[in-house]
């Protein structure tokens, strides 16, 4: 899936109380968050348990389509949180921006989808997986174990500036 550009607005308006900062002008562009998104090392990953209870854990996060994808293990924590509730929140700072990306998770399927989200691991992280019968496996590792891909499809997003002023909120129009 192509994430779209989605519609930027201020985060705080005049009724809101001050300091934060309500000039139009200082809007963040998609493309710095996706700058913020595709530098990280690593992100945060936020889900919910079938308890209701939030978990975060650090993962690698790639690009493909302007979607964030992440790799994990099917039995860990995360991956079974969003089995049973695919919302997650992606959370990362830069020295220009403090993001957070608020979606839904659907695991990756097909060998030509897999293949792609593969390939932009190998060239970010030179993490290498291999695609077997539309199963990921991690062959440099002892039992070559599996992996699944998940991509996050932005709902909502926020840009912080470094200043603590400036906010942006980016939402997206699904159809």
């Amino acid at each position: 899936m192509t994430v779209d550009t989605p519609v930027a607005e201020l985060l705080f308006g005049q009724e809101d109380a001050t300091p934060f900062n309500t000039d139009v002008a200082t809007l963040k562009p998609w493309r710095q968050a996706l700058a913020c998104l595709e530098s990280a090392h690593k992100c945060w990953l936020s889900t919910v348990g079938p308890d209701g209870r939030p978990h975060a854990a650090p993962v690698m996060v790639v690009l493909v389509d302007g979607a964030p994808c992440i790799a994990s293990r099917p039995s860990s924590r995360k991956s079974r949180n969003l089995a049973g509730n695919p919302g997650a929140v992606i959370t990362v700072s830069s020295e220009d921006l403090d993001l957070v990306v608020s979606g839904e998770a659907h695991q990756v399927s097909g060998d030509t989808a897999l293949r792609r989200v593969a390939a932009a691991f190998a060239t970010k992280y030179a993490w290498a997986f291999a695609i077997r019968d539309g199963r990921v496996h991690d062959e440099s590792l002892p039992g070559s174990p599996q992996y699944a891909f998940y991509e996050v499809s932005p709902v909502r997003a926020f840009g912080y500036g470094t200043d603590g002023l400036t906010a942006t909120r980016w939402r997206f129009n699904r159809t």
